[in-house]
């Protein structure tokens, strides 16, 4: 049985357990994408809790690509003193902590919506972005990630999932063009192979460049887990450190869903660890995570043991226990969040600091 409480190496990082708290934004940075300082006390609680890694909530490298209001930046040195205050508590407190670099792409909510493709939605439509845009979205992931390593971090995840930009290269159903970023599978994970080459090459050998990708769009004619495989055995190949699974893009329907689960009762609870468990079989040995779904010490134990993730990925759970590491290292072998997203309801999305809205038993 692996220990899940011990350390684990991710590229030059060692970590100090295998629980990472997923990329969730706060939505509580100011009008200028400056993180306050309820936020810096939010990660220094995590971090105190014993999380092994904490993925900053996402930061926007141009403000068109803001996804919401209150999203926190990372497009100009203006942010960075506020986010080394950030680093440094979690710092303080043995944990450590990577910046998630993202651009909104057809879902940004500043500014012209722009992406792979023409492309329309429920009540929007985008354009598609042009090759001197391409490129600059390429310069900008890179001087992101520059500052990421000026205010602290230990690293950066590159946002290719949920539908933004990357996630909508990837995928066929938002990605229709005819040119050398659209097509096959090589030309559509083109954009993240430049971007990930951009930053290897800005910030060297030793710090961690990791990525958060699609195991599925669940959409009829999108990303798929055989893509995402492919993927996945690319980026491990080009010398990424860690990927992070997940799912979920545009295009993605509810009734697709089911497919990433898998068929052996001991896995099912995490939501996608039957798509998991065949890019783990193209990865290995690079450093897998899972997210999604968990809800008890028995599946986290199992996902490992099992081989089909080699870390426990999180985000709900830790909203309403930030020591929930410690817990589970007690003896509670249940996380207590019941998924109701009441924290991330309109009554409570940019209006306040992020927090459970649940009241404790």
């Amino acid at each position: 049985m692996v220990d899940l409480f011990k350390p684990y190496r991710i590229g030059e990082l060692e970590i100090r357990n295998r629980f990472i708290r997923s990329a969730t934004t706060s939505a509580w940075s100011d009008e200028h994408g400056i993180v306050r300082d309820e936020l810096i006390r939010y990660y220094e609680q995590l971090a105190e809790g014993g999380v092994g890694l904490i993925i900053k909530g996402h930061l926007y490298i141009d403000p068109r690509g803001k996804a919401h209001t209150g999203m926190a930046g990372i497009h100009d040195d203006s942010v960075i003193p506020k986010l080394k205050e950030l680093t440094d508590a979690v710092h303080s407190h043995g944990g450590a902590i990577l910046a998630q670099v993202n651009f909104g792409g057809y879902q940004a909510s500043a500014g012209e919506r722009m992406g792979p493709s023409d492309y329309k939605g429920k009540g929007w439509e985008a354009r598609a972005m042009t090759h001197h845009e391409i490129w600059d979205a390429i310069e900008r992931f890179g001087a992101a990630s520059e500052r990421a390593i000026q205010a602290g971090f230990d690293g950066v995840q590159l946002h290719a999932a949920h539908g933004y930009l990357i996630s909508e290269f990837l995928s066929k159903h938002a990605n229709t063009r005819t040119d050398d970023w659209g097509g096959d599978l090589k030309n559509r994970m083109r954009l993240l192979r430049e971007v990930y080459l951009d930053i290897r090459g800005r910030l060297g050998s030793d710090a961690v460049i990791s990525m958060k990708m699609n195991c599925d769009d669940f959409s009829v004619d999108g990303f798929t887990v055989d893509e995402s495989a492919q993927v996945a055995h690319a980026m491990a190949a080009l010398g990424i450190d860690m990927i992070e699974v997940s799912g979920g893009g545009i295009g993605g329907e509810d009734e697709y869903r089911g497919r990433a689960r898998h068929t052996d009762p001991a896995l099912s609870e995490p939501s996608f660890a039957g798509h998991c468990e065949k890019i783990r079989a193209t990865t290995k040995p690079k450093p897998l995570a899972l997210v999604n779904g968990f809800r008890t010490r028995a599946a986290m134990q199992a996902v490992v043991d099992r081989g089909v993730a080699d870390l426990i990925s999180m985000s709900r759970p830790f909203i309403r226990e930030p020591d929930l590491v410690k817990r589970l290292q007690e003896g509670q072998g249940e996380v207590s969040c019941i998924r109701c997203d009441a924290c991330r309801s309109e009554v409570a999305f940019s209006k306040e600091m992020l927090r459970c809205r649940v009241d404790y038993p």
